[in-house]
């Protein structure tokens, strides 16, 4: 789709060869609420979709509910390995919906549900920190669901919650 490869275009010009640079990507915050819309327009397309079958095997989702007090409170990039770790999870999550899901509406809205989280967690990975790369190393809160919308409402609580304030934290720094 037209949108959809427009988006990807956009994550792909903040990757320079090799490493990434979050600087443009988070200091123009017209990105984030983009993928904010899009990720409520997808929730919304996907929950219009007729006769989603009851998942057979329970998707494990993170819960990205957060306090913001306390995520103040963490280092950058303590905060950038929580949403990997929930990345990686909703990753995991779409392939094994993408599985059980033949219904042409529901297997679209999961492809673009699969491109969007995998597109985060690649740029994510490659952000250069002084740490090193990422090591996953995860202990996430999690819940299991057999209803196929509420991977798409734990995406975009995600890109609401956490990703857009770890990119405004970022532009703190980074966009002086």
């Amino acid at each position: 789709s037209p949108p959809g490869l427009l988006l990807l275009t956009s994550f792909l010009l903040h990757v320079e060869e090799g490493r990434a640079s979050p600087t443009r990507l988070v200091c123009d915050n017209r990105l984030i609420h983009k993928y904010i819309e899009e990720a409520k327009d997808m929730e919304k397309r996907a929950g219009q979709c007729q006769a989603l079958p009851t998942l057979t095997c329970p998707a494990v989702l993170p819960l990205v509910d957060f306090s913001l007090q306390q995520w103040k409170s963490k280092p950058n990039e303590t905060k950038r390995q929580e949403i990997l770790c929930d990345l990686a999870l909703l990753v995991g999550a779409v392939v094994e919906a993408q599985g059980q899901v033949t219904q042409e509406c529901g297997a679209r809205q999961l492809s673009q549900l699969y491109q969007r989280v995998n597109s985060f967690l690649l740029l994510l990975q490659t952000f250069s920190w002084e740490t090193g790369p990422w090591a996953p190393g995860c202990s996430l809160r999690t819940m299991e669901q057999t209803h196929i919308t509420s991977i798409f409402l734990t995406y975009r609580q995600l890109v609401q919650g956490k990703l857009r304030f770890f990119f405004h934290d970022l532009a703190k720094d980074l966009c002086k």
